[in-house]
């Protein structure tokens, strides 16, 4: 077999040359790359798994609630350029989770329908809302 590809007639790299090159890009990039890199991972992994993209096959709460744990554990490590576009994301991703756990807590019931005391669903709901961080000052 020769080593040419199929366009242009060009030759694949070789074992030597591929593990060169992933020699040098181990040497230019930096621990804060691959903590970013991690971090807008986790976001979009964690928006697949709420279900954000369409797949209801992919939908699985407890994977979106490490998600979005690892992503707050991350937070502080990120440079500060980088800080409030992931905050942004990771409160749309908290709000998502509350409203998915909580079974659409965001259909208001007529006043008539309510009940007097917060029944065993809504005691739910407000101990899913506990667990959510929001950024200071919003």
């Amino acid at each position: 077999m020769t080593q040419e590809g199929q366009e242009g007639g060009q030759r694949q790299p070789t074992e030597e040359e591929l593990r060169a090159a992933l020699e040098e890009q181990m040497r230019k990039i930096t621990v804060r790359d691959v903590v970013l890199q991690t971090v807008v991972s986790l976001v979009n992994l964690s928006g697949r798994r709420l279900g954000l993209t369409g797949a209801p096959e992919e939908k699985d709460l407890e994977q979106a609630r490490l998600g979005i744990d690892a992503v707050r554990a991350l937070l502080p490590l990120l440079p500060d350029d980088e800080m409030a576009p992931v905050r942004d994301a990771l409160s749309q991703l908290q709000v998502a989770y509350a409203r998915e756990a909580g079974g659409g807590a965001g259909q208001e019931q007529p006043a008539e329908d309510q009940p007097s005391e917060p029944s065993a669903e809504d005691q739910e709901r407000a101990k899913a809302r506990s667990k959510i961080w929001t950024p200071p000052g919003t």
